[in-house]
């Protein structure tokens, strides 16, 4: 790679891949979310997300270039520790949301990253249609994050699981005043 242009049609190519991957994974966040509303905003998104892909293909027609064959490694990488811990912790239904609300703030920020890279780089090379098209993705991707946010703040888990470290905490100050107690006597 030796050139700027190399790197915008590597880096187009790896976010085309990303987000094909998002597609499929936030229909999956769909089906198990427990929230009517996360359940709508991943469905939402996942729709929203294949506008995305059309406007990164979209890019790539204006610049007269075949995508290459490549592998998002960060968002492959924030894909598997969502998989990882369903499958290894086994979260209850509104446990599975709150991570699933976080690991999406994960990507939303990677994604917005990568977007404004892309953005300046086209920027640079002059590639006017190719900046508005990307600035699109990126300021869909900013209000995805809020509403991701919004999400954080408002659904909680039914169990905090605070209830037994407090319980925890109540016998081992008990057992210490006690020991207090029989020393001092």
């Amino acid at each position: 790679m030796q050139t700027a242009h190399e790197l915008f049609l590597h880096e187009l190519a790896d976010m085309l891949d990303a987000e094909r991957r998002l597609v499929e994974a936030l229909g999956e966040q769909a089906g198990e979310a427990s929230n009517p509303q996360l359940q709508k905003a991943f469905a939402s998104h996942q729709t929203q997300t294949e506008k995305q892909v059309q406007r990164l293909e979209q890019v790539f027609e204006g610049l007269g270039a075949q995508p290459q064959q490549t592998e998002c490694k960060g968002l492959k990488g924030l894909l598997e520790e969502l998989e990882t811990f369903k499958n290894a912790e086994q979260p209850s239904e509104d446990i599975l949301d709150v991570f699933s609300i976080g690991a999406a703030s994960k990507v939303e920020s990677y994604e917005i990253n990568a977007y404004e890279s892309l953005i300046n780089l086209a920027r640079d090379m002059g590639h006017s249609k190719a900046v508005k098209l990307l600035q699109q993705n990126l300021k869909e991707e900013q209000a995805t994050l809020k509403k991701m946010q919004g999400f954080a703040r408002k659904i909680k888990p039914e169990q905090s699981g605070m209830e037994e470290e407090e319980e925890a905490g109540e016998r081992k100050r008990a057992s210490n005043s006690s020991r207090r107690s029989r020393r001092a006597a």
